[in-house]
């Protein structure tokens, strides 16, 4: 028999999994998000409904880990590089979409609801705060690189810590109306001891971490022990704990690429876990009965969705007119910014439990109405976003394609990576995975080829093991590999027709490991595939993994611009610096330059465009490689409109001097005669 509530912890967590099952589903039917529909039935389950489940233990635990993994989430998905591009206008917009919800939230707090002044406060900076929860629409619209896009993500970013940072000291200050200046020297000693461990010793270790552990196992425990542990030492500094989990997600943002593995690992674990599970628990405090017996519940809700709607249009008003952006664009801006989600539901929590002194009373900062009414002002929040971010997106996208001129550079692309040996696999694989274009799903071809002279069990077994690690590691990333087996008398020969067959546009393959000094630089197997494939080819020589660089440094031959394939190039150039969040410093002559800097207009990614036409002075960029650099070189091959004799002493170079570092050759495609 069953007792109410539950008991039983298996009973507990498999009613939990269904509801995260089925609730999305269901609210996803009638056009509400999912994340408002893990809050309702969370109240229904609640002692505020049916009864079956009370906040115990378990349920605090995983609550908790929620809470903070869906602030370090929050983090890690925004783009560090368009914020730097876009500093000036973002820091505008965020001061806008910070300042004036204070102020309205603030009056209409004190003076509307007649709350107590340190709760206004508060009230108030949950109003400048905001979740980019309508974002998978841009991207759905293919419209993330417009500017309204990048400008709001950057402000994003101002408005949160801020927010953030009046919660600190909100927090810190234990409800005390006036503060000493004693408070504010420790708040702001600590707040700098915080910043230096995590945004300078955290990322440091990390990288070290990253460069000697490849197991994703364990690249998954680092960062969730880097995760609690910032959030620890944000409480030990006497600020939030989501502060915390929100500034480590900034700090390792660059160290962890958007299309990996490891990124795919933690959205795919807080997704389906810890965050529907965050969200039920606030559910289950949630009591809607009252929204229809007590008239001051109502009035707070009513004021909330009211200020929190109102607010974030001023600011994108605001941002429109300073700015010069049209009505597509400023929808844009409030669809993104008046999502109030994430952060909110963070920041309420935290003032639901925090104990203050009002009166000689000692009492929640946020009450049970504040909470409920928040509730209700994330479900119209949410549901308005969505709406505006939807017509906004939709007409940006018809007008981009109105302007996009049809070009016969848009060939499919696909990429072929050709394995034989264990050791070479993950590297490959993850280079092929910052290189493709977010564009194409399942573009990844695996080959390995077996010599049909001489085959045997063992040989076959080793490619279907080599193939099946490529497969894992791009199913890691939601995408799919196609796995290639060939026989063929010439493993060359092979690699040279999959190529013709498949029609493949890009090939990563391994650099040749000299036996010998009598050997040529590349060996005899990568000159004959550079002879007769008419790819564009990548080789890779890797030292440390593809996320730990900081910086890639690029040399373009002069002419380059005049190969059919150079945009292709420009394009790959910009997915490696985008998901691999590494800054790209291109060398390279002044005409091409100046193609470059037409597309770092068009396109977000950090680059440093830099004059060089004297090939004979190249080991000069050797002094400008560091720790944890880069490099990637243009070559030519026979016939190519680049041609250059001192390409000749790259080899010679490379070998030489930068075998401690990772470094891509890469030679266009040959002309088809």
């Amino acid at each position: 028999m069953v007792f109410l509530p539950l008991e039983d912890p298996i009973l507990i967590f498999s009613l939990l999994l269904f509801i995260i099952l089925v609730t999305p589903y269901i609210f996803k039917k009638i056009k509400i998000p999912h994340i408002v529909g893990l809050i309702v039935a969370g109240s229904v389950i609640g002692k505020n409904g049916i009864g079956f489940l009370q906040s115990d233990d378990h349920i605090k635990l995983f609550s908790t880990m929620g809470l903070l993994y869906i602030m370090f989430i929050a983090s890690l998905e925004i783009d560090l590089v368009d914020f730097k591009k876009n500093s000036h206008k973002s820091l505008i917009f965020g001061m806008f979409t910070f300042l004036i919800p204070m102020i309205l939230g603030w009056w209409s707090s004190k003076y509307i609801l007649g709350l107590p002044k340190l709760t206004s406060i508060f009230i108030a900076s949950v109003y400048a705060s905001h979740t980019l929860l309508t974002y998978s629409i841009i991207t759905q619209y293919n419209i993330s690189k417009n500017r309204a896009v990048n400008v709001t993500i950057g402000g994003t970013i101002v408005t949160n810590i801020l927010a953030l940072l009046v919660l600190a000291v909100i927090v810190s200050s234990k409800g005390e109306s006036s503060l000493p200046v004693k408070f504010w020297i420790d708040f702001i000693l600590y707040i700098a001891a915080f910043g230096f461990i995590v945004f300078y010793a955290f990322p440091k270790f990390a990288s070290i971490f990253f460069k000697n552990e490849k197991d994703s196992v364990a690249q998954y425990i680092f960062i969730l022990a880097m995760l609690f542990l910032s959030a620890y030492l944000a409480k030990s500094a006497k600020i939030e704990a989501i502060i915390g989990a929100f500034l480590i997600g900034l700090s390792l943002n660059p160290l962890i690429p958007k299309t990996s593995p490891l990124k795919n690992r933690i959205d795919f674990i807080g997704n389906a876990i810890f965050i529907p599970i965050f969200l039920i628990s606030v559910g289950m405090l949630i009591d809607f009965k009252v929204l229809f017996s007590d008239l001051r519940t109502i009035l707070i809700a009513f004021t909330m969705i009211v200020v929190g709607t109102t607010s974030k249009y001023i600011a994108a008003l605001f941002a429109q007119i300073s700015f010069g952006y049209n009505k597509n664009e400023r929808n844009i801006m409030f669809g993104l910014s008046n999502s109030q989600a994430a952060v909110t539901l963070a920041a309420m929590m935290v003032g639901y439990e925090l104990k203050v002194n009002v009166g000689g009373n000692i009492v929640s900062l946020v009450g049970e109405s504040l909470l409920n009414g928040s509730i209700m002002m994330i479900l119209f929040t949410c549901t308005i976003a969505s709406f505006a971010t939807e017509r906004g997106a939709y007409q940006l996208s018809l007008q981009e394609v109105k302007n996009t001129e049809p070009s016969d550079d848009n060939v499919p692309e696909k990429i072929l990576i050709p394995i034989s040996h264990p050791d070479t696999v993950e590297e490959l694989v993850s280079l092929g995975l910052i290189l493709k274009s977010n564009q194409y799903k399942n573009n990844i071809y695996a080959l390995n080829v077996i010599s049909s002279l001489d085959v045997n069990i063992e040989e076959e077994m080793l490619s279907k093991e080599l193939l099946e690690k490529a497969t894992k590691l791009v199913a890691a990333t939601d995408q799919t590999l196609h796995e290639l087996i060939r026989y063929d008398t010439n493993i060359s020969n092979g690699i040279c027709n999959i190529v013709k067959e498949h029609k493949i546009s890009d090939m990563i393959i391994g650099l040749h490991q000299r036996s010998n000094k009598t050997e040529s630089f590349l060996g005899k197997f990568t000159e004959y595939i550079l002879n007769y494939c008419i790819s564009n080819i990548y080789i890779y020589h890797s030292v440390q993994p593809f996320n730990t660089l900081k910086k890639l440094i690029v040399v373009i031959p002069e002419k380059a611009d005049k190969e059919p394939c150079f945009t292709n190039f420009i394009l790959k150039l910009i997915n490696i610096a985008n998901h691999a969040s590494v800054k790209l410093i291109i060398y390279s002559s002044d005409s091409i330059n100046k193609i470059l800097a037409v597309h770092k207009k068009k396109h977000s990614f950090d680059v440093e465009l830099i004059n060089f036409i004297d090939w004979d002075d190249f080991l000069i960029i050797s002094s400008k490689l560091g720790l944890n650099s880069g490099l990637l070189i243009y070559m030519s091959r026979p016939g190519s409109a680049n041609r250059n004799d001192a390409l000749n002493k790259i080899s010679k170079y490379l070998y030489k001097y930068f075998e401690k570092y990772n470094y891509i050759l890469y030679y266009p495609e040959k002309f088809k005669l």
